[in-house]
């Protein structure tokens, strides 16, 4: 069964959006059912809070005092390794 169901968008969203469904050969309506569809389709992401432990190594350095630097230091080694 299918209810009614009234949004409000920016023109410019809306604008794109129309667009969006014409290309595809659908009314904006079905565009927009597809979008909610396929979002609540998708399994909600859990985040493991034990991935910001074991950043960097310490190597006996005052953490406290280091710590911006070695999260950046940790985060552009893991960007470099994914981004490989």
């Amino acid at each position: 069964m299918m209810v009614r169901t009234q949004i409000t968008l920016e023109s410019e969203l809306q604008r794109k959006a129309r667009r969006r469904a014409s290309d595809m050969g659908v009314s904006l309506a079905e565009y927009v059912r597809r979008l909610v569809a396929r979002d609540l389709a998708r399994p909600e992401q859990k985040v493991d809070v034990s991935s910001i432990f074991d950043l960097g190594s310490s190597d006996g350095t005052d953490i406290a005092a280091n710590k911006d630097a070695m999260i950046a230091e940790a985060f552009l080694s893991f960007h470099n390794k994914a981004s490989r």
